[in-house]
């Protein structure tokens, strides 16, 4: 290579390239199906997931409710909550589709609001202020992991108790967060996970409904089985929400799993904190790599959409994830919504690098040099 060259980008470096657990760790679990011949319905593997989980997560497994994906948790919580038909759940339009959609599918109006611009999350503090400017209280409020990082569980308890509002957090991407992260262990407040194959601690398609209130944790699991409690009657309304044997399966070989992986995706958060620390003009989203990992690396620059061209020029892709917000996307830019210019301005400047468990240490540090290389030609300009 010539000296002063640009080093050599593979020809493509995704975004991201989900891993699941492979074959071989599925089948003591699969075998356990087929000698079973129970599928659904809270058959064994489920029954031995939650109780897992439930040991992974300090809590009883009364507390936890597996579900089918992190949108549908959403949704039965909210159901479970009691949040009143009809009304606004105010929520950030910073963040994932599946945000307004669980929100809409539980009969809520979702009324997008701003984001606190250091935490890139809604906060108590933002909702007070956003209810005094509605013409009635809201039904429900949706706080948001951004990406993963954590948020002060025990301030959104206040809040409730404080107003009387249901609020439902969205952790869809906090798998690990829940779990290291002491102010965001689960509490009274229901925490929703997704377990979607792109996150970190994913199943392929699943969701995790925890909270410490028992009694709220059997209307969720009631909501989550076509409102079904002690007989096949549905005495409220409900979903078919029931996560399968065979998503169990994966599951439970990914809870084998886990040390090992996490200890690979804290490795990777750590190279590209090394990495994109030296670069001018770039910043790490709120809190990364703080005890907690993700399964996304989102970097703020002076102009996304200008860097991921320039990186895609060199092979190398990179997805605005959370695109403009939600209020920008055509199922949802007619709802009502609050001024929202940190919303915005995140939208124009965010964007995720390339991440996957298996990411070698050379990638990420071709990324680095890329997006520094990327961004002195802009200031060249």
């Amino acid at each position: 290579m010539t000296a002063g060259a640009p080093p050599t980008i593979p020809p493509r470096v995704p975004v991201l390239r989900p891993k699941l657990p492979e074959r071989a760790a599925l089948a003591p679990y699969l075998d356990r199906i087929d000698s079973a011949r129970w599928y659904s319905n809270r058959g064994p593997l489920m029954i031995e997931a939650e109780a897992r989980l439930a040991a992974h997560f300090g809590l009883d497994p009364a507390h936890i409710v597996l579900v089918t994906s992190g949108t549908m948790g959403l949704t039965v919580a909210l159901s479970a909550l009691g949040a009143r038909p009809g009304g606004a759940c105010l929520m950030p339009s910073w963040t994932f589709a599946g945000s307004p959609a669980a929100a809409a599918t539980a009969g809520l109006v979702p009324h997008f609001w701003d984001v606190d611009p250091a935490l890139w999350a809604l906060t108590p503090d933002i909702a007070a202020e956003a209810m005094a400017t509605l013409a009635e209280p809201p039904a429900a409020v949706m706080p948001v992991a951004p990406f993963g990082a954590p948020l002060d569980r025990a301030a959104w308890d206040a809040f409730t108790a404080r107003t009387g509002t249901p609020v439902v957090i969205d952790a869809a991407a906090a798998f690990d967060a829940t779990t290291e992260v002491d102010g965001f262990r689960p509490g009274p407040t229901p925490q929703v996970i997704s377990l979607h194959a792109t996150k970190a601690f994913g199943i392929g398609e699943g969701g995790l409904v925890l909270s410490t209130d028992t009694e709220l944790m059997d209307r969720v699991r009631q909501a989550a089985n076509f409102g079904f409690q002690d007989k096949p009657e549905a005495e409220i309304m409900g979903w078919n929400a029931k996560l399968s044997e065979y998503a169990c399966a994966v599951l439970l070989a990914m809870l084998d799993q886990w040390p090992e992986r996490r200890t690979a995706w804290a490795r990777r958060t750590d190279w590209y904190i090394d990495a994109l620390a030296p670069i001018d003009g770039v910043t790490l989203a709120p809190g990364y790599g703080d005890g907690w990992i993700s399964s996304y690396c989102c970097v703020r620059v002076d102009d996304a959409p200008a860097l991921a061209r320039r990186l895609a020029d060199q092979g190398i892709e990179t997805r605005p994830w959370w695109r403009q917000g939600c209020h920008r996307q055509p199922a949802y830019a007619a709802q009502p919504r609050g001024p929202l210019p940190n919303t915005e301005a995140l939208a124009a400047t965010t964007l995720g690098l390339p991440f996957s468990i298996d990411l070698g240490p050379e990638t990420v540090g071709q990324v680095a040099a890329a997006v520094a290389r990327a961004l002195d030609e802009t200031r060249l300009r």
